[in-house]
């Protein structure tokens, strides 16, 4: 298990009670970032694309006076983890989805105050330009990536032990990749089923070599559906 924390302790939680063996090495640490300054002027909805946003979000003297907006969330864990809005709606998952609820909900001149991470999977400025969409970004958090493989990931897949994993995003698997490669264990990892969120994340997976199997909807119930074949 790749992902942040605390995510990756819940999917090892759900994995041992599904009769897996979890482990879990984080790629990436979300860390937030204090002084970010929220853009000026009216905002007339409010997008959400991670899970770490909406933690992060929920930290900050701001989150008051945003609560009154609509709501757009990536998906519905998101949407979940941003309680307290009075108007949500919920995504396909992706930032694609997103850009599309955005599209078919505000009009013309509408702008947007897009709450996200240092590095994004979307540029829903750029895909809502063509429709006169204007989309400001208030970046909150960033996310650290791994310095190395922890000694018990190593250790395990010495020892054959590591069957799978499952890569949540493009960020976690590039991560994992390249510090496979600095170990000297990417052959290694070419033993594992590598179970992907989407085919965005799977790429630097497949261009190391690796097999992967790609969940037919981006959610870890996508993920877990998987495990079943």
């Amino acid at each position: 298990m790749t992902r942040p924390q605390p995510d990756a302790d819940a999917t090892a939680a759900r994995l041992v009670a599904a009769g897996c063996a979890a482990l879990v090495d984080p790629m990436l640490t979300i860390e937030p970032i204090p002084d970010a300054v929220l853009p000026p002027g009216r905002f007339d909805a409010l997008a959400l694309t991670s899970v770490n946003g909406a933690r992060a979000l929920a930290a900050r003297r701001e989150r008051a006076a945003l609560e009154g907006l609509p709501l757009h969330a990536v998906g519905r864990r998101t949407a979940a983890a941003a309680q307290g809005f009075a108007e949500v709606h919920v995504a396909g998952g992706d930032g694609v989805a997103l850009a599309g609820l955005l599209r078919a909900r505000l009009p013309r001149g509408a702008r947007v105050l897009h709450v996200a991470g240092e590095e994004r999977a979307v540029d829903l400025g750029a895909a809502l330009a063509g429709d006169g969409i204007e989309v400001e970004l208030f970046v909150i958090y960033r996310a650290v990536a791994a310095g190395g493989l922890a000694a018990h990931t190593r250790a395990a897949l010495a020892a054959g032990q590591i069957d799978a994993a499952f890569h949540f995003s493009l960020r976690t698997a590039t991560t994992l990749a390249a510090r496979a490669q600095q170990a000297g264990l990417a052959s290694a990892f070419a033993g594992v089923q590598h179970l992907c969120f989407s085919r965005n994340v799977a790429a630097p997976l497949q261009a190391a070599g690796w097999p992967t199997r790609i969940a037919d909807t981006p959610t870890e119930e996508g993920l877990f559906a998987l495990l079943d074949r």
